[in-house]
């Protein structure tokens, strides 16, 4: 425990007992109380200049009650409030939300809530709060942990800025503190879907889960099987077929769309043949399916709560976008997105205007790493593009002709400070249109005249921005609310014209980049989608480890346990 955190928790105490208001606790509670006031190593809090600040190590009880007036907050001498049961009730059912009870220290709690000893009552209220408040951050932000580990994969993990002494202010003077807990994860559609299917797989592993399905050869229509049994009651544990015919070992016809519609649910080509991917899908186990719902909720925390009335959602590992108003899915299309060493990465943001018949402005490291060593095998490979050459990234940057240039003589940093853009047209690298919204990442979202990648399955081709197979379309989305009429016809007037046009965007058009292995679609179906960066192992690994070490950490044990 830090220097001044002992000087904290000595100050509250002489706070506690030296200015007793009328009516309040007794001298020997608030003592008891004071003796309770510790930091706690948490990785969520701590105190600096009697602040609490998330990026630090400990959250010091002390500081939270001389906040909140030196007082308990949710037991007096007569036992736990009608605010402390809430609390519990909260904390005990953390499972439905992706979380551990364990990690909370509902055992201790509850260990304490039938005394009436003031050494006991004190505890109870410091842990009611101390775990209200990890509760509070993990259920809101999600941890910080991944963060923390691996900055640069988990960027967007936790709230770094998460305020303590705020949420419990915030909790005291609700009207309806059970409202208030239960607003704290995202309200959106997506997060409440992954937790209805949540509670739907842990009931089906309360029932034993299901059988896997034994190792064979590929399994086509009319092929006669007993795997094929396997296969009906595999699928009749998550009501996808009737039970009816669980024991048949035909591979009828019947069974053919059912198969398909599985493989749509994870991701994969719908030809209704069994092979080594349906089968590794079909043997995903009840436990594992259990784990990515919850990293994806963890993820959902992660990001903005609130997407807003009108949005356009791109999930990087389905490569899909959605343009949504109003609750409905307006648009739907495919796009690329960054390939493994160039991930797109995760954020929101609001579309601020829109680029037509842009100029691509090549990047540097794009310069160096991809055009040069071209440019060194052919000197008209950027005049073949319609990529003009100039001296320098200023305003009075001359033109050159870059087929007069002995590339082989140029190295990759000397090749940073030309600078390379292609014109505007149907070669254009971004495609028609560019949708640009702030962001520190330098991404935006712009067609491509490479259609044939939309064919992929797998579409990670991208240095990091999002290419949209129906540019236009989205176009004419983000431009359907604007006082000035935008029809279709007039977008392809101006793509036609080939002049570089900016378009502001005055209506609120929220982007939400994610990154979701799993999700719910607009049936009501969950589906599953391959890891393409492969982000889900390392945060089971982080995610749970972290709670397995929480649930066995001694700084919630109670002195009565």
């Amino acid at each position: 425990m830090k220097k001044n955190a002992f000087f904290l928790i000595a100050l509250l105490a002489i706070h506690l007992l030296g200015s007793l208001p009328a009516g309040a606790a007794s001298e020997a509670f608030l003592a008891e109380m004071a003796r309770h006031l510790n930091c706690f190593p948490l990785q969520l809090a701590s105190v600096s200049n009697q602040e609490i600040s998330i990026v630090n190590e400990d959250l010091c009880l002390a500081a939270i009650y001389k906040a909140t007036g030196m007082k308990p907050l949710w037991v007096n001498e007569n036992g736990p409030g009608k605010n402390a049961a809430v609390i519990l009730r909260f904390l005990e059912n953390a499972e439905t939300e992706g979380l551990r009870a364990g990690d909370y220290n509902v055992a201790g709690i509850k260990s304490l809530w039938q005394s009436r000893q003031l050494d006991h009552l004190a505890e109870l209220d410091t842990q009611l709060t101390l775990n209200f408040l990890k509760y509070s951050h993990d259920v809101s932000q999600g941890r910080i942990i991944p963060f923390k580990i691996d900055p640069a994969l988990f960027a967007e993990a936790g709230n770094q800025h998460f305020k303590p002494v705020q949420v419990v202010e915030q909790a005291l003077s609700a009207p309806d503190l059970a409202r208030y807990i239960g607003d704290l994860p995202p309200a959106h559609i997506y997060y409440r879907k992954l937790r209805e299917a949540l509670r739907f797989y842990r009931d089906i592993a309360g029932a034993g889960g299901w059988e896997m399905v034994a190792e064979g050869r590929t399994l086509r229509p009319g092929d006669r099987d007993e795997r094929v049994r396997q296969i009906r009651q595999r699928l009749a544990r998550t009501g996808e077929i009737g039970s009816t015919a669980e024991n048949e070992t035909l591979y009828d016809e019947q069974l053919v769309p059912v198969i398909k519609r599985f493989q749509k649910k994870f991701g994969l080509e719908e030809d209704g043949i069994i092979g080594k991917k349906t089968m590794t899908a079909l043997n995903t186990t009840v436990a594992e399916i259990i784990s990515k719902i919850i990293l994806n909720m963890t993820r959902w925390r992660w990001q903005e709560h609130e997407l807003g009335r009108r949005y356009i959602m791109v999930n990087i590992a389905n490569y899909d976008l959605k343009a949504v108003a109003d609750g409905r899915v307006e648009l739907e299309m495919a796009v690329i997105v960054g390939k493994f060493q160039h991930q797109t990465p995760v954020f929101s943001s609001r579309v601020q205007y829109l680029d037509f018949n842009p100029f691509w402005n090549i990047p540097p490291s794009i310069a160096r790493n991809e055009e040069l060593p071209e440019l060194r095998k052919d000197r008209h490979y950027l005049v073949n593009r319609k990529v003009r050459l100039f001296s320098g990234w200023g305003r009075d940057a001359a033109e050159l002709n870059s087929t007069t240039i002995d590339w082989a003589s140029v190295s990759p940093a000397e090749m940073d400070r030309y600078k390379l853009r292609q014109d505007p047209g149907s070669w254009n690298a971004l495609g028609p249109v560019k949708l640009m919204f702030p962001n520190r990442y330098d991404v935006y979202i712009h067609g491509t005249p490479a259609q044939e990648l939309f064919e992929h399955n797998i579409r990670n081709f991208s240095h990091g921005c999002i290419r949209a197979s129906q540019p236009l379309a989205l176009a004419e989305f983000a431009l359907s609310e604007e006082e000035q009429e935008w029809s279709m016809e007039k977008i392809q007037e101006i793509v036609t014209l080939g002049k570089r046009e900016i378009i502001n965007v005055t209506s609120p058009l929220l982007v939400h980049i994610t990154y979701q292995t799993v999700w719910v679609d607009n049936q009501g179906t969950i589906r599953f989608n391959s890891d393409s960066y492969g982000r889900d192992g390392k945060l089971a690994e982080i995610l749970f480890a972290a709670a397995d070490n929480a649930a066995g950490s001694t700084s919630n044990k109670t002195d009565n346990e």
